[in-house]
């Protein structure tokens, strides 16, 4: 079963990286998608790549190792980066919706609006934010006595079985994590379904059937990929003490850490005809036609 899982599991990762890669050179190599839009996707597509790289590539590798151990730097490590990348993941997402807001519900004042110095500025708030907000529930966590066994029944390093490994149960440090996720999570989703809605209301306006489609369906692409990453995520850490099965902690983290990193590319690009176009364009499968 640890080959299998560690085929499968490969094959999972390779993907993600490919899409989202993909997705990168596709923006970065393509004048017709140098628009905020597309930066904050493509920016979105590295942050997926970063996060999913601090966590699977040591997956793999316990699969196929008997120790499967880890130290405590590289467990706390570990812990920080996957965490703050998923903070910023949600904050990219509260940015994309911004942007789309802008465009659709205020038109002709996005170009005066969303500058070079404002999506560059949002763009590094994205990457930051995520590191220096999620440094205090790390320091504290890793602050606990921790006596032994020091067995983390999980394939990374999560805080809820690290907190559950701890000699005394530290109520502070557990409030402390409980409002940073509760502030972050209802935050950034209550941003993100203000934007939307107004944006929804706006699209309902338009007379042109065209332009209605065109706004639902890069909507339709965002609102999925937000639902999958918030979906999980709350169900998982709204409150880390609820007693969920260990099992199904796994799934859960399993699905935010891997599935769903692996189906953004898929969603972004399958739904969008310029990113489809760009993607043809820059890998070479793009046809050209000599009209005569």
């Amino acid at each position: 079963m640890q080959l299998l899982y560690f085929g499968l599991f490969s094959v999972a990762y390779a993907l993600t990286l490919m899409g989202n890669t993909a997705i990168v050179c596709a923006v970065r190599w393509d004048q017709r998608l140098h628009t905020p839009m597309y930066i904050l996707l493509g920016n979105f597509s590295l942050l997926e790549i970063c996060y999913v790289t601090t966590t699977v590539p040591n997956m793999l590798a316990n699969f196929l190792s008997t120790s499967k151990s880890i130290s405590f730097v590289s467990c706390f490590a570990q812990f920080y980066f996957f965490f703050s990348l998923g903070r910023d993941e949600g904050f990219y997402l509260c940015i994309m919706a911004f942007d789309r807001y802008l465009a659709v519900c205020r038109p002709l004042h996005y170009p005066r609006i969303m500058t070079k110095q404002l999506y560059t500025g949002l763009v590094i708030f994205g990457w930051s934010c995520g590191f220096v907000l999620f440094l205090t529930p790390v320091v504290l966590i890793s602050q606990l006595p921790f006596c032994g066994p020091n067995i983390i029944d999980h394939f990374m390093c999560d805080p809820v079985p690290l907190m559950t490994l701890s000699c005394s149960e530290d109520t502070t440090t557990q409030l402390i994590y409980c409002t940073f996720n509760a502030i972050f999570m209802f935050g950034t989703f209550l941003f993100i379904l203000c934007s939307y809605a107004l944006v929804i209301l706006a699209v309902l306006k338009m007379s042109s059937a065209a332009s209605k489609r065109k706004a639902f369906s890069t909507c339709a692409s965002h609102l999925t990929v937000v639902t999958l990453f918030f979906g999980s995520v709350t169900v998982m850490y709204s409150s880390p003490g609820s007693g969920r099965p260990v099992e199904v902690q796994k799934i859960v983290a399993l699905f935010y850490s891997v599935i769903t990193p692996l189906c953004n590319p898929l969603i972004y690009s399958l739904r969008n005809k310029e990113m489809k176009n760009a993607l043809r364009k820059v890998f070479g499968t793009e046809i050209p036609v000599h009209k005569t």
